[in-house]
Order: C-alpha cells, then sequence, then structure tokens
C-alpha cells in the first residue's frame, strides 16, 4: 500500500543527501519551504511538474520517487499512468486489491484519471459500499454513472445516505420503485422522502403496505414526516 510518509521521508532523504535546505529546494521547485516540509512529513503530495522537477534535481526517475513509497502493484501503475497521462491498462481491474488500492490514492490523482478508472469499474463487478467514498473525487456526472451501472443489492442505510444527494430524479424514482415493490429495505424510505412528492409518497407507501408488499411499520416513516398516511 502506497505510503505518502515514506514518500516524503524519501525526499527529505534526498534533500539531506544534497546538502541542501528546505528554503533552497523550494526555490528550485517554485514553492515555499513550507510547501517542500509538507512533501517531507507526508502531509500532501506533490503535482506532477513538482515529481518531474524533483526527478531532474536528483537525478532519480520518477518511477524511483514513486517505488519509495512502497505502491501496490495497481497503485504504481496508476500513479505513473497520472505522471504520463497515458491510458490504464484494463488488466489492474482484475487485481484483488484494486478498490482498496483506488481508495488509498484517490487523493493524490487528479479527477481526469478517477473518471478514467471509474469508466474502467462499470465494466467490472462495483463494491457499492466502498464506491460512495470516491464521491469526492468523482464528477458529479461519472459518479452517478457509476451508481447506476451498479447493483444495488448490497445496499445499507449509510451506503444511501451518502450517495442519494448526488443521484437524478429518474435514478432516485427507480430506488423509490424498488423499496415500494418490496425488492429494498423499506427503512431507505425516511431518506428518499426528500426527494418524492409528499403525495406520491404517501399514497404508494399505504398502498404497499394495504397489499401486504411493505410491513405495517412503513407507515410509521409517514409518521416521522408528520405527512397523513
Amino acid at each position: 500500500m502506497f505510503n505518502i510518509r515514506k514518500f516524503g521521508a524519501y525526499i527529505s532523504k534526498l534533500r539531506k543527501h544534497a546538502d541542501m535546505t528546505q528554503s533552497v529546494l523550494g526555490e528550485k521547485l517554485n514553492v515555499t519551504r513550507q510547501a517542500v516540509s509538507r512533501y517531507e512529513n507526508g502531509d500532501s503530495f506533490p503535482d506532477i511538474s513538482i515529481l518531474v522537477l524533483l526527478s531532474e534535481i536528483f537525478n532519480v526517475s520518477v518511477d524511483d520517487l514513486i517505488k519509495a513509497g512502497e505502491p501496490t502493484k495497481a497503485e504504481a501503475i496508476l500513479l505513473q499512468s497520472d505522471i504520463k497521462q497515458s491510458e490504464i491498462p484494463q488488466e489492474i481491474f482484475k487485481e484483488k486489491t484494486i478498490t482498496d488500492d483506488i481508495l488509498n490514492i484517490a487523493s493524490l490523482l487528479k479527477p481526469s484519471l478517477l473518471d478514467k478508472i471509474a469508466k474502467g469499474f462499470e465494466k467490472h463487478d462495483i463494491d457499492i459500499s466502498k464506491l460512495t467514498n470516491l464521491a469526492e473525487y468523482l464528477s458529479d456526472e461519472t459518479f452517478v454513472s457509476m451508481l447506476e451501472n451498479s447493483s444495488f443489492e448490497t445496499l445499507d442505510k449509510n451506503i444511501l445516505e451518502k450517495f442519494v444527494p448526488f443521484l437524478d430524479d429518474n435514478s432516485r424514482g427507480n430506488i423509490f420503485k424498488q423499496v415500494i415493490d418490496g425488492e429494498l429495505d423499506y427503512n431507505f424510505l425516511e431518506l428518499l422522502a426528500p426527494y418524492v412528492d409528499p403525495y406520491y409518497f404517501s399514497t404508494q407507501v399505504e398502498a404497499a403496505v394495504v397489499y401486504g408488499v411493505l410491513p405495517a411499520e412503513a407507515l410509521k416513516t409517514l409518521e416521522k414526516l408528520h405527512w397523513p398516511a
């Protein structure tokens, strides 16, 4: 697993070996001394242009810089793809740890690369419980696309709460229908309520209870929202 602190320690080691202060290195990189300090302490990761300059200043390859963080095979490939702006080899999606690897370095990757990763995921099984953690890094359009192309079978209330704001009305409506049809847990109703017309919501829930599709407890959702059943 890529360790940004080990990466930073390597940068510090190279700088000290070159008998260079953080201020001097900052000048060469056109960043502040504080920025260099953050790199070395593992508090932030340099962008592509800085990595290339570090490579030139210390006469080491960008690959060596990345390897200092002890990345997994998939992490190394993704970081290199980000730097070289190259296509992502599809075989890495077969790696058993690919989801964890992506989550570990998501904050270090450009949104454009993460969008490519998302499209790659659409062709493979998606662990939606982990997928939601990528929401803050992906474009809204890509995130919604991933959700709509994944299975809702593993959904729980916490997961739905995270991603329902990102969905469009049609997608929310589809989930609401699955709840009303008894395909998804009725406990999702409370989370979906703010996004569904109150009258339609109430009548559909009541009808589902009358016909025995949903348990009577589902009506408690209407009581909580102060909507008539």
